[in-house]
C-alpha cells in the first residue's frame, strides 16, 4: 500500500462521516436558529423550550435520514473491504 493510496483511504472514510453526518447536523442547526428566534421574540429564556423542539427536529430527520445512512455505509464498506488484493501491494 502507497502513502498516496493510505491518503485517500482515510479521506473517503472522513468524507463518508462526514455526508453521514451532514443532514443530522443541518436539521439540528435549523431547529436551534429558529428555536432562537422564537425565544428572542417571545423573551421566554426556558432551557426546555429550547432543548426539546431540538430534539425532537435531531430525532426525527435521524429517522428519516436512517435509509439513506444505512445505504451509503454498507456501499462503504461493500467498497472498503470489496477487494483486499489492493492492500496487500
Amino acid at each position: 500500500m502507497t502513502p498516496d493510496y493510505a491518503v485517500q483511504l482515510v479521506r473517503d472514510a472522513l468524507m463518508t462521516a462526514f455526508w453521514l453526518g451532514v443532514p443530522i447536523l443541518m436539521v439540528g442547526f435549523a431547529a436551534a436558529v429558529v428555536v432562537s428566534l422564537l425565544q428572542i421574540l417571545t423573551s421566554i429564556q426556558d432551557s426546555i423550550f429550547s432543548t426539546v423542539p431540538r430534539l425532537a427536529a435531531v430525532l426525527t430527520a435521524l429517522i428519516f435520514a436512517m435509509p439513506w445512512m444505512l445505504q451509503r455505509a454498507m456501499a462503504y464498506t461493500i467498497h472498503l473491504f470489496g477487494d483486499f488484493s489492493r492492500y496487500a501491494r
